[in-house]
């Protein structure tokens, strides 16, 4: 059976076809700047030439028709007919309380989708979008939404509930709910396979490292803790978002600088990070080249980015009471060595110790730590794509 995975974004839409009888991937894609005047297609059929275009997309449902278009043309396509694909797997960013696992999409589904648009205002509408789009091109394909919110509801109610009035949790169901879900659940299962853990009686924590950064405390094959919350906003320091906070920073620059509660959020989501930090970038490879140059202010973003992910790791080892594996991955827990090790040197009191060589590898799947090492430090690469394309054939 053929799986297309959607993935979409407020402005952009991801997408890849999976034949699931090995899991290979035939056909995969990015829809970029949809609803602006640059908008572009880029379609990789793998075993053809890349096929690239500027095409006017004002909207997703644009968008996903020229996928579609894309997939069946007569020189780079990959089908023959639409009828080829089994079912749609949607990445969808918020569930709320109502889903803690995927779920094929009906009206109810759609309508649970819509009322979080308030938790998640630029990815849920076009997460609905695409739905609404894929149902409208593909009427007969069976549709699977799967949330990223959905691994992280084993949480118990310790880790998940806010010390606020209790009745804004019973109103407005305001709580951790953590995201980076499809990500963490295929990572934490496959540092079980390779680690050779024992899935009843393990301890991982997941450094899911990138542009946007959270952790995972997994006990037993089941979340017990995320760094994210209410938002992605919370957390860990990320490129452009400011992680934990003070809650007064909110009201203190809105009365300094005039601002509105909305536009002191849009500072810390988008004009924040490390790269409000080191006034270089958002990009690590860019601020390791900055710090080499003598500039300070990228060498202190990193370092602090670094202090913030030990702190988590501490406290979730402090939570299981104990930890078998720390797994990287994403972009930067993937591929940039130099904060691996960062971080694993100042784990020495867990009894962590990393192969030097080993450590020096870009997005492999290997194991990183010494024979000696107490605990098991690995690097797994996520795919959430196939994670969903997984969920989405288990369904249907």
């Amino acid at each position: 059976m053929k799986i297309l995975v959607m993935n979409c974004g407020s402005s952009s839409l991801k997408y890849q076809l999976i034949d699931m009888e090995n899991e290979s991937v035939i056909a995969k894609g990015i829809c970029e700047m949809i609803g602006q005047d640059t908008s572009s297609i880029k379609h990789d059929p793998i075993t053809k030439d890349v096929y690239k275009a500027e095409v006017p997309m004002p909207d997703h449902k644009k968008a996903v028709s020229l996928v579609i278009e894309a997939l069946l043309d007569e020189n780079h396509g990959v089908l023959k007919s639409m009828d080829e694909i089994g079912a749609v797997g949607h990445r969808v960013l918020h569930g709320g309380k109502f889903y803690s696992a995927s779920i094929v999409i009906n009206e109810d589904v759609k309508r649970v989708i819509r009322e979080c648009f308030d938790l998640g205002p630029l990815h849920n509408p076009a997460n609905l979008i695409g739905i609404e789009a894929c149902e409208s091109l593909m009427p007969n394909t069976p549709q699977v939404a799967v949330f990223d919110t959905a691994f992280h509801q084993t949480m118990p109610k310790k880790a998940y509930m806010y010390a606020i009035p209790y009745e804004y949790y019973e109103k407005y169901a305001i709580r951790k709910y953590g995201f980076h879900g499809t990500s963490h659940s295929y990572v934490s299962k496959r540092v079980i396979d390779f680690g050779k853990l024992d899935p009843d009686n393990s301890k991982v924590i997941v450094c899911h490292l990138g542009n946007g950064a959270s952790l995972s405390a997994v006990q037993n094959g089941k979340c017990v803790d995320t760094s994210m919350g209410l938002t992605p906003l919370e957390g860990l320091i990320m490129g452009t978002r400011s992680g934990d906070v003070d809650a007064a920073v909110v009201q203190y620059l809105a009365n300094k600088e005039n601002l509105t509660v909305d536009q002191v959020l849009n500072i810390l989501n988008k004009k924040s990070g490390v790269e409000a930090l080191s006034g270089v970038s958002s990009d690590f490879r860019k601020l390791d080249a900055a710090a080499k140059e003598g500039n300070e202010r990228a060498k202190d973003a990193v370092d602090s980015f670094v202090y913030r992910v030990v702190k988590y790791i501490g406290s979730y080892v402090a939570a299981m009471n104990g930890v078998d594996a720390i797994c990287f991955t994403a972009g930067i827990g993937e591929n940039d060595g130099k904060v691996r090790k960062m971080i694993c040197d100042s784990l020495t009191y867990l009894g962590v110790e990393i192969d030097e060589a080993k450590n020096q590898v870009r997005g492999e799947e290997i194991l990183i730590s010494t024979p000696a090492s107490k605990v098991k430090v690995m690097i797994i690469p996520t795919n959430e794509e196939l994670a969903i394309a997984r969920e989405t054939l288990a369904l249907i």
